[in-house]
């Protein structure tokens, strides 16, 4: 069992809304062909709006209740396009090479140690074609991380789509500023209309990089870094940018 399988269920509802790096995707998808592979696929946003766009994807995750949920939407065409694997992005083997590899919105703070971040690039390299290109997408560290507080925040209130129940996500994050990690609990309470409470806990732990120590990363992992973006815009990297984009090609 997964740590992310309790929350599985709510992930749509928290972040299937998300589609600012979507037409990126599908650009670089446009630009490297197909397969593609998706590290961390989770109920397959990301995956699916490619499939849609035409592409081949493989998608890998370690959550057995995510990769329900993602394979409860393949549909028709979506189902020859859409490939989804259990495993564990530090140590998988597949028959195919892709031409692109993606590891979108953090998915890649999940590994929290040099040892396990090197193994998972090691093995996409693996993978990947000769030329093959790996975009990383990552939070800016100097505007996204925590300040250590370790406060409750109430993230949102939605209704569950088709029903007169809400749910309530609330956040706390503690900062280990000597260590690079986040300490995240997540508190889902959903609330019946006879106004009964089921909460569920979700506790993980992320690491959270810098420019310098991903791009080494990257380099010591054979790929040679052909861009680095603060949006999906393709704006420039700076101090102020939300995001920070690696777009990496595999050298020889």
């Amino acid at each position: 069992m997964s740590e992310f399988d309790p929350i599985a269920r709510f992930y749509d509802l928290d972040f299937g809304g998300i589609d600012y790096d979507l037409t990126f995707y599908e650009n670089f998808a446009r630009r490297c062909g197909s397969p593609i592979l998706e590290l961390g696929v989770g109920t397959g946003r990301v995956a699916l709006s490619l499939a849609r766009a035409g592409f081949s994807i493989t998608g890998i995750d370690s959550s057995p209740a995510m990769l329900a949920v993602a394979r409860s939407k393949l549909k028709g065409l979506l189902k020859q396009r859409v490939k989804l694997v259990e495993g564990d992005i530090r140590d998988f083997k597949l028959e195919e090479r892709f031409a692109l590899g993606l590891a979108p919105i953090g998915g890649f703070m999940h590994l929290t140690t040099s040892q396990d971040q090197l193994k998972a690039l090691a093995c996409t390299y693996s993978h990947l074609a000769q030329g093959g290109m790996l975009i990383v997408d990552l939070p800016n560290p100097e505007r996204e991380r925590g300040d250590g507080a370790n406060e409750l925040v109430l993230a949102w209130v939605r209704r569950w789509p088709n029903s007169e129940g809400t749910v309530c996500k609330m956040v706390s994050t503690e900062v280990d500023e000597a260590a690079q990690l986040e300490h995240v609990t997540y508190f889902y309470d959903e609330v019946e209309p006879s106004g009964a409470l089921r909460r569920t806990i979700s506790t993980f732990t992320l690491r959270y990089f810098y420019r310098n120590e991903m791009e080494h990363l990257l380099e010591r992992s054979g790929f040679a870094i052909e861009g680095l973006y603060g949006s999906c815009d393709l704006d420039g990297y700076d101090s102020e940018s939300q995001r920070m984009i690696f777009v990496a090609r595999k050298r020889p």
